[in-house]
């Protein structure tokens, strides 16, 4: 493989998009990285990111970062300036790569990682689609990455990325899971239990799982992947609360 790099000896490529989990986005990107890597395992780590919420799906994928293969890659896109001037990146961060757009996607595992490195995407496909990069391009990226090699010409090393978020958290909700459950943008790592979480007139006390409160009641929780989640035991708070993603929250 003359002019290649070659790394590693990668696991699976997982999507993180909010092409839908019914419509025909998914099913093209799978076609396609079929036809580059026959061999690869794709997985559906989620489909449904809130729709053009690249905030909300930064803080969703970084709570997720952890849980990753090491070697794997990801290609995530939530990209409502799909063909604008924003630039196609991959970041490295502690052995798991990511391919996507620099719109702060990828900006939260960036910043919380011990270590990383970033490259602009230079690969022109020359059938490219003005609306479809995760198609056209974050995925056959993606499927090099996966192969073990790149050309020199198709990644340019950069500083840092373009559009850079907190790593800190956001207090506010960005995913309603089927269930109802509203997570929110926070590491519950170091919030004391005592804490009450606020969200407009609506106060919420910790529990620890939902069994420890009666039917119908609502509490906030550490949920599996670290973030503080607003929750009603066998009922949807989202539904009796009236909890929309994008809704604020506050500590007392």
């Amino acid at each position: 493989m003359t002019g290649f790099f070659v790394f590693w000896e990668a696991i699976v490529i997982l999507l993180f998009t909010d092409f839908g989990s019914s419509d025909i986005y998914v099913g093209q990107v799978k076609a396609k990285l079929t036809s580059l890597v026959p061999t690869a395992c794709v997985i559906d780590l989620l489909h449904d990111v809130p729709n053009f919420d690249a905030c909300a799906g930064a803080y969703l994928l970084a709570a997720l970062h952890e849980s990753l293969p090491l070697n794997s890659v990801t290609m995530a896109v939530v990209d409502p300036g799909v063909g604008s001037a924003r630039q196609p990146v991959v970041v490295e961060a502690d052995g798991r790569w990511y391919v996507g757009p620099d719109n702060g996607l990828l900006s939260v595992v960036a910043g919380r990682a011990e270590t990383a490195r970033v490259w602009r995407i230079n690969w022109l496909n020359p059938h490219v689609s003005d609306s479809f990069h995760g198609r056209d391009i974050f995925a056959p990226v993606a499927a090099m990455l996966e192969r073990q090699e790149w050309s020199p010409e198709v990644l340019n090393p950069i500083e840092c990325l373009d559009v850079i978020l907190d790593t800190h958290g956001v207090e506010k909700v960005i995913y309603i899971d089927h269930y109802g459950n509203a997570m929110t943008g926070i590491s519950g790592k170091n919030i004391n239990d005592a804490a009450v979480l606020n969200l407009e007139d609506q106060s919420f006390r910790y529990a620890r799982v939902f069994s420890e409160v009666p039917a119908g009641d609502a509490f906030w929780y550490r949920n599996s992947i670290g973030l503080v989640e607003i929750a009603m035991n066998c009922r949807s708070a989202a539904r009796a609360l009236n909890i929309t993603v994008g809704d604020a929250v506050r500590w007392s």
